[in-house]
């Protein structure tokens, strides 16, 4: 369970380094080309995410180039260390270039099938692991985490390893309630820290 005391201030934060950074952050702002062919200026309002896979009996399914992100339209075997994806009970799946944008996903999503299953990359290994079992540290501080789209909350398989990480980072003062444990409780609140520019008002 994540502390909810502190979670505005930190959402807050989010949303104000997301605001300094936005020309720069590839998922905050998408370039993605139009349907004419011209630039997207990223002014995109945000809206409610859908599927981008069909007929997937059992994941995790295998990442390609053609594949873009649910969210932001980015290709996650760019970004090999943070690549997530998921996939509902009716077969229908999403793959990401983030947990960010897993997370954003999950807050604003349509389809009236449940969650099966939920990968991401271990922060650590950089191996695919259970997302729904996985710890993520919800860290907020941008300048810090210096990531390359945005920002991204910590995942790892492992708890001890989750704590190790909070014993590590110094940019900010996170406790055992900043570890968020699976994707059960990841909501609104929490994935407008990382992709509020994405996500509809509360």
């Amino acid at each position: 369970m994540t502390g909810r005391d502190g979670l505005e201030r930190r959402r807050l934060l989010g949303l104000l380094g997301a605001s300094a950074t936005a020309a720069v952050a590839g998922c905050l702002v998408d370039y993605s080309e139009g349907e004419d062919g011209s630039e997207d200026d990223g002014d995109d309002q945000a809206q409610v995410y859908e599927p981008t896979h069909e007929d997937v009996e059992a994941g995790p399914i295998e990442f390609v180039d053609t594949q873009g992100c649910a969210v932001c339209s980015m290709t996650p075997t760019n970004y090999p260390r943070r690549q997530s994806q998921l996939v509902h009970e009716n077969g229908q799946a999403a793959v990401f270039d983030s947990p960010g944008c897993l997370f954003a996903y999950i807050a604003s999503s349509t389809p009236d099938s449940p969650i099966a299953d939920a990968w991401t990359t271990d922060f650590g290994t950089r191996e695919l692991i259970d997302a729904t079992e996985a710890h993520f540290v919800l860290i907020t501080d941008e300048d810090a985490a210096d990531d390359p789209m945005g920002i991204d909350p910590r995942p790892f398989a492992d708890r001890e390893d989750a704590m190790a990480f909070l014993d590590e980072w110094e940019a900010e003062e996170l406790t055992e309630d900043d570890v968020m444990v699976g994707i059960d409780d990841v909501d609104l609140e929490t994935a407008s820290i990382y992709r509020g520019k994405r996500l509809p008002d509360e």
